[in-house]
Formats: C-alpha cells, structure tokens, sequence
C-alpha cells in the first residue's frame, strides 16, 4: 500500500509540474487541466485499466494463445527484426494487444465507478450543454472514460440520418454542418463512437458515420489531437470482430487509410495485432482482421517491402500462405489476395517461398468457391508475366485449366482466366505452348464474345430508336481528354499509341463496366491473331461463316465482332473472302437491331484500307452511303459509330472521296444548325467549369474539318483558348511561389485550349494569321514548352508544328529559343512528347532550309541515338523512328555537312537508315511477305527517299524490292503497287526497276 500511495504523490508532483510547464503555451487542441480534469486523471493513473493491463492482458483474463488451425506461430526472421521487435510479434503483446479471441480490459472497481459517476453527475449539474459539442472538452481525455453527450451524439445521428436524404437542399445543409463539426476534434470520437459501439442503430448509419470519419482522416489527420487519434485506433482494433460484414468492411478501411497517412510508421503495433488476430477461433475476428490486411497490402505494397519497416513481409507471407487451407472460403479468398499484391513488385519475401505458393495455389485450383478461383486465376496471371520460369514445367495443365475456368460459370472468374490468353501472347513461349490448344480456345473467345442478357437490357439493345429521347448526362459525359498527338499514317492508318484492341474498339458496352468479358475475348482474340496470322483462320473460318449468317442476332452480332476483331492480324488470309463479305457487313448496316448495326459499322472500318483500294463502284461509294444514313440513324449508338466509321474511312480514301463531296456535303450540312448552339454554349460557361473539356475538343474537330468554314466564329474562340492558356499559367507561378495561399491549376484546361489552338492552326491555315499577330500566343508557348507536366509539352510541340505550317513568320524569330528546348524534349522515355517535338522539328526545317544550319547540332545526336536505339516492335516506337528520319530528310544537305564527330553526316545516315531498316529481325521480316505487308508502303518510301544511296546499299534494296516481288507474284504486286502514291511508284520504277 505504501508503495501505491508514495508512487501516487510521484505523480500528483509529475502532473502539476507538467501543467505549470504548460500555462504559457496554449494549444488549439491542448489540455488545460482544471479541479475536475486533474481529479480525473489521476483516478485514471491509479486505478484506470491501462495501469492494470501493465502487468499482461492474458494475466487479468485468464485466456490464453491458441491456434484453432494448428498453424505454427509466425516463424521470425532475425535478419529483418531489431531488438524490440519480436516482442510486437508475440502472439500475445505486452500492452494493448488482444487476447486471441479478441481485445478485453479489465472491469473497474466499483469504488471508481461511483467516484466517476458522481464526477459526471457533477460534470452534467455545473454547466449548460450547448448544442454542437464544443464544450465536450470537458470529458475525460482518455479513451476508457470518453463517452458521448447525450444531446451532442442525438444531433450526430440525426446528420447522419439527413445525409441520406435524397433533396439536395439537405444534402447542402448536412454539408456545411459537417464542416463546422469537423472544428471540433471530439467530432470524430463521436463518429467512431457511433461506428463501433452504437449496436442499436442500423448498419448503414453506423457505416456511414465510419465513412465520414474516414474522409475526415483523409483531409485533416495530421490534425487530430494524439488522444483522438489513439481512441480511433483502438476502437478500430477492438471492433475489427463486429458481427456485420458491412461494419467490419468499413473499419478495414478506416485502419487502411489512417495507414496511408503514414501511420504504418507510427503505429507499430498495427500490423503485428492483425496477424496475431488472425488466429483468433472467432470467425469474424479473423476475417476482419483479414480484410484489413488486404487492403492495407493493395495500399502499401511497396512500403511493406521495405526496410521502413523492417520488411514485415518476412512474417506476413510465410503466414498467409497457412491460411489457403483454411476451412474458410472467404479465409481463403483474403489469403491469396493479399500475396496477390506482392506478385508484380516481385517481393522478395515472396520470391523466397515461390514454390510453396504456386504449390498451393495449384492445390486451390478446384476449389468450389469462385472468389477463390478468381485469386487463384489472377495469381496465375501475374505469374505467367513475371516467373514464367516457374510455370513453364506445368503449363499443358495450366492451360488445360485456364480453358475451363475461362467457361466458369461466375463471369468474374472467367474474366479473369480470359485476360490469362492476352498475358501469354506477349510471351516468347506462346507459339510454341498453345499451338495445340488453339481448337480448344478459340470456340471459348468466340462464344465469350456474345452479349449477355443482362448486357442486352443495360444496353437497351431492344430499344431501336432514342433520337427523341433527350441526351443523359451519361450520353454526353466529358471524354477523358488526351493531348493531342502528331502521327503519321501507314498501310494499316494506325497512330501514334493507343493501337491497342482496346481503344479501336468505339463500338460497344460503354454503359457497362469498361473492362468485360466479352471486350477481353475479343481482345485476346485479337492480340493472337497478330501472334498465328493466317494459321489461326484454320480454326476461325469454320465457325465464322455459322456466326455471320445466324438467325439470332446475338450470335450474328458476335460474328461480326469477331470479324473485326481479326481484322489486323489476319488480313492478308482474309483478301480471299473480303469480296463477299464486305457487302454483307454492308448490308448489316440496315439490320433491324441497333447493336448489329453499330458493331457493323466498326467491323468496316477495320477493313476500310482495303475497300479503299478496290474500285470504287464495287465496295466505296455503297459504304460511304450507307454510313452516311446510319450518322441520321434513329439510335444515338448506331449514330456514335457511324461517325467514328466515316472518319477512318475519309482518313484512308483521302483523295478518293473528291468526286463524292457533293454528296457528302448535301448529307452532312450542319453548319448553320450546329454552331450557334455550340458558340451559345461556350459564352455561357465560365473559365473554370470543367464542362469546358468536351466542348474544347468538339470545337477543335468542328474547326479541323470545317476548315475555313469556321472563319466567322475563330475570333472568340481564338481568344478564349488564349486566355485560358494564360491564366493557368499565371495560377501556376503563383503555386509554386506560394504554395500555402494559393492551390494548384488545373492544367488541363490549358491542355484542351492547346489543343483547339492546333486545330484551329491546322483548319484555318493561313488565315491563322491575323490572329496570331494579334496575341501573345508565341511567348505563352514559350512558357508551356517548358512546363513540367508531360501533357503539357506534348499538346505545345503540336501547337508549335501546326504554328510553322500555317504562319511561320511569327514563328521564326523564336526559333533561337525553342530550338534547346526541342532538343531536350528528344527523350524517347516520354514518347508522345518526343513524337511531337520531332515533328515540330521536321516542320521548321521545311520552313527554314539552310538557315537551319546553326540549330542541326542541336538535335541531331538525339535524333541519330533514338533511330540507332534497339526498336520495339511497337506502333508508337515506329511512328518516332518515321519522323526522325523525316526530319533528317527534310534537313537541307547543306546543314549536314557533318555531325558532332566529324564524320561526313550523309555516311552516318546511311549508317543510320542501314541499321534501321535492315537489322535484326526486321531484316528478316523484309526478307519474308508475310512479315512486311502492313509496313510495305513505309519501307518502299524510305527506299525512295533515297537520291544517291551507295551502290552496296542500291543493291540490297534492289534484292529486296525483287524478292519480295517474286514471293508475292505478279498479282498481288500490282494489287500492292496500286496503293502507292504516283511519285511514289515514278521513282521505285525508274531507280529500281519494279
């Protein structure tokens, strides 16, 4: 007793001290401790449970550790632990740690809860309670004593029963209360409060309070008094066991944000209590804590993995893996998931015990819950990306498995084995491992290409005509805007990025979720195309014909899909039969089904570059009529598509559609009716209103193809884009200087102005000009050219190219300074923005000819070092490698006279070309038809490029040009031939004789 009461006066001596410390320095979020407060706090010293639970939870309660699953306690790892830290990862912690049933704390005496009760009564009879809860102060600051008055907490609830309300007057006013309760820090207890202890009010309020608690975590954690913050967190980790799926769920994501806002580092206790709670026999204890760790594992992968924390994964891995036999489906499920997370970043934790995980997971592979078969199936999926090496002893039974599983029933697991084809297309193996599995697969991606009930009904695939129904927001939505681009155009029309399935595919499931079953059938389908060319026609062409000629218009939907979706990798196996078909996709225009008609119209436009090479009586002009009726079709998405179709058509046939103007013209006369409400619209928002994104990038299609049609209305829109340009770069400046005062901009308001700015350079030409001369456009682009968002830079070198095309005299004398700036933009790390740069480049030399002289050694080693670079094969990486050698074409041979080495630059070139043109596997390519035919036309206009190329080099392009003749036949070497333009043929048959 003695020691308890001199112990007691330590104290007492300790506190006061400690409030006199204080007295000067008042805090917002302080403790000032009165008669009352002081009492308080040292009842809670002496006779709180936290001084009980010193001495160990399990001695208080008796309980002790247990392993319902006979797993082993988490094995250690002495290499990554401290000193102190085995200890956190005791199954049983010396402080704060739950028992392993679940958190439990010591009763008070009775004799303390009658001194406390009688201190709240006191409490409640000297003062008034005043609405809000800014006197709620006044309760005891620890956790064990705070509880919520009664009034303060009546008014919480009713909030958060009003924040349900649908009016958004309501709505409006729960907004701002909200924002003057979050003055309060006592706020966010009595959300916790209502979260974890309320039982009796129903689950969505209890989960709402939760959400709003964690919104307020998000923006003013670092703000929270320490004694706040605490109470959060152990509330959080005493309730991690709620009877309620929905509340344990919404505390897994209160642990996970507090977490990310840095709290892994402050709160070592986090971690090893999840996983100690993981062997709790409480069933929602477990899968609580489970669900915790998977999203503090999708949230902090790296972080995990690091020696911030003394790589915690050493332990959690070796313990997660247990769990896959848990009897537990959802057990299971949170098991594989969170290793999940760890596959991609190749963890090393992960990596030492890569066999027993794929052994388990193959042991899973049956497993009659589909939760779990979609993590077994993901996790496959990763493997095969990054240790391939692992799965290539067992991959005949992988593959037999993922053709089941890309059948499952639950259309999540089959999405998920479905993205296992597009994974292994882009391995080296995929050949050689699927070869014999392809009359297996491709029925399955075929019949995965088929609208489901469900997606019909979404889609309204019944409902053929809505043009009198007004748009939905969902119907006019704001595009993701991207920077505009500089591409150049091949044999196949194909840009600068974005070449994949996915953003060809305009046709379809837009109200749906953006990634499907379907769409990845059809992009798996369309990706091994591209792998087995022709030899995948052998297993394709058998159903096509059932699909294309179908009674249900489901079915015959999907044929035509599938037709579209071979469209690239297979063309030239699909010459033979395009005469019949393109006529019966013609007449599938005028189906009765809208969905039939839209998939039509993009399945054509894959194939537009051949139509565009027949005759154009035989398939152009009935194509080019029916799209144009199908743009005044009844249903907007038969509309949508129609457009994007004529589009790439007008981009292929070019020239070709001149003689059908008129009649293009007659259909598509909106001028008058389009742009006053465009041009009403655009006075009527303000500078700041995002809804300024898609009218932007309408308006700068509508200036690009009206041209100098859009002469009477370029002025305004010319100027706002000006100033738009001009004020987030002012908002910007100010940022960065004054980062406290002032938020960041919004650049892509500055973007899509760029953006209309090139497209009104590019419609109106010349008649830029005056508009020009006017503005302070040239010192702006300055400005933005060296911006540091990569956009930014991308859609101002577009601007700068269309500039010197249509008005390069108010370019010219800025060229001194723009020229470094184009150079240091020459990184093929950012493709876009180098794309875009080269071609700024190659337009000024056309412009400025041998007063390019000074700016060559500017650019020129970049331009040299991205052609000489090893090339993917990929479309984006080809288009920069196009417009470096445009550029060095177009330089004036005067300026090349020699390069950084005094070597003659003419030799470095034809090094160059040599090497990009004829090394490595492209030169095998040139050497085999099949390999060539989509880059034919590129490669014979860099050959034809060449005036005085070296008589070793004039040879082997002559041996190329011949053999590929040879191989191909004279047939189809005309049918080729006829695709050049007339320069292009004059000069391949006068130096090369073909």
């Amino acid at each position: 007793m003695w020691k308890a009461a001199l112990l007691t006066l330590g104290l007492l001596v300790a506190l006061v001290d400690r409030v006199r410390c204080n007295e000067g320095h008042p805090s917002f979020y302080g403790v000032k401790l009165c008669g009352r407060e002081f009492i308080r706090a040292v009842i809670f010293t002496c006779g709180g449970s936290r001084w009980r639970r010193s001495v160990g939870d399990s001695a208080l309660t008796g309980e002790e550790n247990f392993d319902p699953w006979g797993t082993n306690p988490v094995p250690q790892d002495p290499r990554s632990q401290d000193a102190a830290e085995p200890d956190l990862w005791k199954a049983q912690s010396s402080e704060d740690t739950p028992a392993a049933t679940g958190f439990s704390r010591s009763a008070r005496s009775p004799m303390l809860e009658e001194v406390l009760e009688a201190l709240r009564s006191a409490d409640r009879k000297g003062r008034d309670v005043v609405v809000g809860l800014s006197n709620a102060c006044c309760k005891a600051i620890s956790r064990m004593e705070w509880q919520p008055d009664e009034q303060g907490l009546q008014q919480v609830l009713q909030l958060l029963k009003d924040s349900q309300s649908p009016d958004t007057a309501t709505q409006r006013a729960v907004q701002e209360k909200l924002e003057q309760l979050n003055q309060f820090p006592d706020f966010n207890n009595y959300l916790i409060f209502v979260l974890t202890s309320l039982k009796s009010e129903d689950e969505p309020t209890r989960s709402l309070s939760g959400l709003i608690l964690k919104n307020n975590v998000k923006a003013h954690y670092q703000n929270f008094p320490p004694n706040v913050a605490d109470f959060i967190k152990r509330e959080c980790l005493n309730n991690i066991g709620d009877p309620s799926p929905l509340i344990r769920a919404t505390i897994g994501i209160l642990i996970t944000t507090i977490a990310s806002k840095g709290e892994l580092r402050t709160w070592p206790e986090l971690l090893p209590q999840l996983c100690n709670l993981l062997n709790s026999e409480d069933y929602n204890t477990c899968e609580g804590s489970f669900g915790a760790l998977q999203k503090i594992c999708e949230d902090s992968s790296e972080l995990l993995d690091s020696d911030a924390l003394n790589r915690p994964l050493n332990i959690m891995i070796p313990k997660f893996l247990q769990f896959f036999k848990h009897c537990s489906p959802k057990i299971r499920s949170h098991a594989i998931a969170c290793v999940n997370q760890f596959i991609i970043g190749r963890a090393q934790a992960l990596m030492d015990n890569i066999d027993p995980f794929i052994e388990s997971l193959f042991a899973l592979a049956g497993d009659e819950d589909c939760e779990v078969r979609k993590n077994v199936c993901r996790a496959l999926v990763m493997l095969l990306e990054v240790r391939i090496d692992r799965l290539i002893p067992h991959m005949h039974s992988i593959i037999q498995y993922m053709l089941q599983r890309t059948q499952d029933p639950d259309e999540n697991v089959a999405l998920e084995a479905c993205e296992f084809w597009l994974t292994l297309a882009e391995q080296p193996i995929c050949k050689e491992a699927l070869t014999q599995h392809l009359v297996q697969l491709i029925p399955i991606l075929v019949n995965g290409m088929k609208y489901s009930e469900i997606d019909i009904i979404l889609l309204k695939g019944d409902v053929e005509e809505d043009e009198t129904v007004p748009d939905s927001e969902q119907d006019i939505k704001p595009r993701f805007h991207k920077s505009r681009t500089v591409t150049l155009q091949h044999e196949g029309g194909e840009g600068e990025e974005g070449e994949d399935f996915d953003d060809d595919e305009d046709d379809d499931d837009d109200t749906l979720s953006d990634w499907n079953l379907r769409k990845c059938s059809a992009a798996a389908l369309d990706v091994l195309a591209n792998v087995f060319r022709e030899e995948l026609l052998l297993h394709l062409l058998p159903l096509l014909k059932g699909l294309l000629f179908h009674p249900d218009w489901v079915i015959k939907e999907s044929g035509i899909l599938v037709l579209g979706a071979i469209a690239e990798g297979c063309m030239q196996g699909m010459v033979p039969y395009l005469p019949d078909l393109i006529p019966h996709l013609i007449q599938c225009l005028c189906d009765k089904k809208a969905l039939v008609r839209s998939i039509a119209c993009w399945t054509l436009s894959r194939y537009a570059h051949w139509v565009v090479s027949q005759p154009p009586d035989a398939h152009l002009k009935p194509l080019m009529t029916e799209l144009l009726k199908r743009i005044l079709d009844g249903n907007k998405r038969v509309q949508e598509a129609a457009c994007s179709a004529f589009a790439t058509l007008e981009e292929e046939a070019c020239t070709e559609l001149v003689p059908y103007l008129s009649f293009i013209l007659d259909t598509l006369e909106y001028i008058q009716k389009l742009m006053p409400p465009l041009i009403a619209k655009w006075n009527e928002l303000k500078d700041e209103d995002k809804d300024l994104f898609p009218l932007l990038e309408c308006l700068s299609s509508v200036a690009t193809a009206l041209q100098s049609g859009f002469l009477p209305y370029c002025e305004p829109v010319y100027q706002r884009c000006v100033t738009l340009v001009q004020k987030t770069l002012a908002q910007a400046m100010m940022y960065s200087q004054q980062p406290d005062q002032y938020e960041a901009p919004d650049k892509d308001f500055m973007i899509v102005a760029l953006d209309l700015l090139s497209g009104l350079a590019e419609g109106l030409g010349g008649h830029v000009d005056t508009l020009v001369a006017r503005s302070n456009i040239m010192t702006l682009l300055f400005q933005c050219m060296q911006d540091t968002m990569p956009e930014v830079r991308q859609s101002s070198f577009a601007l700068l190219g269309d500039l010197t095309k249509a008005c390069f005299p108010h370019v010219k004398p800025c060229i001194a300074e723009f020229m470094p700036i184009l150079g240091k933009n020459l990184n093929p790390e950012f493709i876009s923005v180098c794309n875009n740069a080269t071609w700024a480049i190659g337009e000024i030399c056309m412009q400025m000819g041998v007063e390019m002289q000074p700016y060559i050694p500017v650019v020129l080693n970049q331009l040299v070092e991205i052609i000489n670079r090893p090339t993917p094969r990929k479309p984006c990486w080809r288009t920069l490698v196009d417009w470096d050698t445009c550029v060095l074409r177009r330089s004036p041979p005067c300026c090349l006279s020699s390069s950084a080495h005094g070597v003659p630059l003419y030799e470095t070139l034809e090094t160059m070309k040599r090497k990009t043109l004829l090394s490595g596997d492209l030169h095998d390519d040139w050497c085999e038809p099949g390999g060539v035919v989509q880059d034919f036309i590129f490669f014979c206009d860099a050959v034809a490029s060449w005036v005085n190329p070296k008589d070793d080099l004039r040879d082997m392009f002559y041996k190329i040009l011949h053999g590929f003749k040879e191989q191909v036949g004279e047939e189809n070497w005309q049918q080729f031939s006829e695709q050049f333009p007339p320069l292009l043929k004059e000069r391949l048959a006068a130096c090369y004789g073909v």
